[in-house]
């Protein structure tokens, strides 16, 4: 599943391609085929992101809400557009370019409302000029869940997934075990600031970069997949070589170096 760098760096791509275009809008497999056309013709806003969920601002105050789960993918073209491949869910057509959506969890028409309740369920993003690392903290610190869960609660903090949690911790030594309610405020302090660094990172590469890049010989784009994290589904530690641990945690791997992280 896609983590905040990724859909932040949509909304910012689809904002610059397609915002302040009255845009063509489509659904070529039909199950969104009654919103495509009332939105058909009318002004894109805006594009924004909270955490993992997508918002398309059209006129008149409709909104749709992308949620891209396990399985949706967007496609981009250049004209002259091809006809759509698989089933595709949306199709967004400007000037110059189209996009294709297929198989997002949530792809759905809503009001001003509807998007206020939503983002009213998720936590603060990291990523967003309004979060409020304050109110993460108050969630955290008054939880004994494991921090290694809590930051995979998006209603805690919204963007972080399996990878971030896993690389965060280990950058601050902090165990994925350890209970929110045990982090001194330094400790969460540590966890924001290396949270919005490395997802501002992933955003201009477009790829989740944890590594220490002084000592990586070759440049970002000639980095092999794995080689951009230091314990997620990696075996052995790159500090002191243990073997790396991995167990279920909040629903999900985790990976941690237990000689590191306390």
């Amino acid at each position: 599943m896609p983590e905040g760098h990724t859909i932040h760096r949509l909304a910012r791509d689809h904002k610059a391609w397609f915002a302040g275009v009255r845009t063509k809008v489509a659904s070529p497999q039909g199950r969104f085929e009654a919103e495509a056309s009332e939105l058909n013709g009318k002004l894109l806003q805006d594009v924004t992101a909270h955490g993992k969920h997508l918002f398309y601002h059209w006129s008149g105050e409709r909104v749709v809400h992308i949620h891209l789960g396990l399985y949706g993918k967007y496609r981009l073209h250049e004209k002259p557009f091809p006809e759509p491949r698989g089933a595709v869910r949306l199709r967004i057509s400007g000037r110059d370019r189209a996009l294709d959506l297929n198989g997002p969890t949530c792809c759905e028409l809503i009001d001003e409302e509807a998007l206020m309740a939503i983002r009213s369920r998720l936590g603060p993003d990291p990523l967003r000029s309004d979060a409020t690392p304050k109110v993460v903290w108050d969630r955290i610190s008054g939880s004994r869940a494991p921090i290694g869960a809590l930051l995979l609660n998006q209603s805690v903090i919204a963007g972080i997934g399996n990878v971030y949690r896993a690389e965060i911790l280990f950058l601050l030594g902090i165990h994925p075990d350890k209970p929110g309610n045990e982090l001194d405020q330094a400790q969460f302090d540590d966890i924001w600031q290396l949270t919005v660094k490395l997802l501002k990172l992933g955003v201009k590469h477009n790829r989740i970069i944890t590594v220490d890049r002084k000592q990586v010989e070759k440049p970002v784009n000639g980095m092999k997949p794995g080689k951009q994290v230091n314990v997620y589904k990696r075996d052995n530690c790159p500090n002191c070589d243990s073997k790396i641990r991995c167990w279920n945690l909040g629903n999900r791997k985790m990976y941690a170096c237990e000689t590191c992280q306390t």
